[in-house]
């Protein structure tokens, strides 16, 4: 069963059937698939069909895709390199021959981005293998992939592809065949798996699973964190390094957390093996961003406090409220006032940044990345406790039902 809208573009070979086809119609991905032997030159970043239609006496009109999920988003296609699906004859051979289809795709768009490798990679990586090889094994040929990207991701891509090698072109000068190929990835949309586009229906529940399975499937420690006397585990995200959306009065939020009862951890997600979070959380706690992705690995249960500057709030309410929900985490939001932005004192509380954030960016990114990129918060404790207290009475819940 193919789950994929009519292919809008295709070149028939001499017997009719299409050896080549495309899709371009989505909003946010473009897919092809060559149905026949290929044969990927990563000098060029081209696929070629090979069989009785590479003919060297008629015309080949190439076709054109960047396999990456972002497909609107110019700054993140920007770093993703073209590949070329072509009929013409090679002027290679094949130096290794697989028996098993290559599932080609990029990780350039925003790699180093916790969110967007989730969002872009990694859930689209789990719905188009759902969907297109289901009970068949893949061959994963990863574009523009870093070394640091392949040893953080090396289980989870092994359970994608548990009997074959995973491919980084950036490494590879051997020409590679394959009996076919898909170039690309499906997506859904923003932190989500839509079970009606799926042979066998799936949700984000399967895929969190998923991540289970990888990341606990040799190890008997327990899940939740040992704590101190009794005492819940509130893990901060620092984003520390980063130029927005920093927490100024971390130490003194710290510090509240502590007078309620919980054991603090700062957590720097770059520096977290990824098996390990699992073991870290009762409570996640981070100002919008990157970071607050790690709510896959919370228990249901557990609880996720979700910081929200000025006028990010469908960011927040899409990545981080409705996702976790769907999971069975306790969701608490904190959505800041005009006083704990450090906006307020560039444009003053009578500003339209404050008073109607609409009429002041009117869709325009230049001003809208005032809310993103230019934006640091300083909660008020006071009013912060009583929701760090309710965080606090719903880990002890949770805590008393898993351990």
């Amino acid at each position: 069963m193919l789950l994929i809208s009519e292919w809008a573009r295709n070149w028939n070979a001499n017997n009719g059937s299409a050896v080549i086809t495309c899709d371009y119609s989505h909003n946010g991905y473009d897919i092809c698939t060559i149905n026949g032997s290929t044969l990927l030159d990563q000098a060029s970043s081209t696929l070629f069909a090979l069989g009785p239609h590479t003919q060297q006496d008629k015309p080949h009109i190439p076709f054109k895709i960047l396999p990456y999920t972002l497909k609107g988003d110019k700054t993140a296609m920007s770093n993703v390199k073209e590949v070329t699906l072509t009929l013409a004859p090679p002027k290679l051979s094949c130096g290794v021959t697989h028996h098993t289809p290559a599932l080609v795709f990029s990780v350039g768009g925003y790699t180093g981005n916790f969110y967007h490798e989730i969002n872009e990679n990694f859930i689209p990586l789990f719905i188009t293998i759902n969907s297109l090889f289901p009970n068949q094994n893949v061959i994963l040929v990863v574009l523009e992939g870093k070394s640091w990207w392949f040893k953080k991701y090396a289980e989870l891509l092994s359970a994608f592809s548990p009997n074959h090698m995973i491919i980084n072109t950036n490494n590879i000068s051997t020409v590679h065949c394959f009996p076919s190929a898909t170039i690309g990835l499906i997506k859904h949309g923003d932190m989500t798996i839509d079970p009606k586009l799926l042979p066998n229906p799936k949700t984000l529940l399967d895929f969190r699973a998923f991540l289970d399975k990888v990341y606990t499937k040799d190890d008997d420690t327990p899940f939740v964190y040992p704590n101190e006397n009794g005492k819940p585990r509130l893990t901060l995200i620092s984003r520390r390094g980063n130029v927005s959306r920093l927490l100024l009065n971390e130490n003194d939020v710290i510090k509240v957390a502590e007078e309620i009862g919980f054991n603090v951890h700062v957590f720097e997600p770059k520096n977290t093996p990824m098996a390990k979070v699992y073991r870290l959380i009762h409570v996640l706690l981070g100002v919008h961003g990157a970071g607050l992705t790690n709510f896959l690995f919370l228990r249901p249960g557990s609880v996720l406090v979700q910081v929200v500057p000025i006028e990010l709030y469908w960011a927040s309410r899409t990545y981080y409220e409705k996702p976790p929900k769907f999971l069975g985490v306790d969701y608490i939001e904190y959505k800041i006032e005009p006083n704990e932005s450090s906006l307020l004192e560039r444009f003053g509380a009578n500003s339209l940044v404050f008073k109607d954030p609409p009429a002041f960016h009117k869709g325009n990114w230049s001003k809208q990345r005032v809310y993103l990129k230019e934006q640091n918060v300083k909660i008020n404790v006071v009013r912060f406790r009583k929701y760090l207290t309710k965080a606090y009475e719903k880990a002890k819940i949770f805590i008393s039902k898993v351990n």
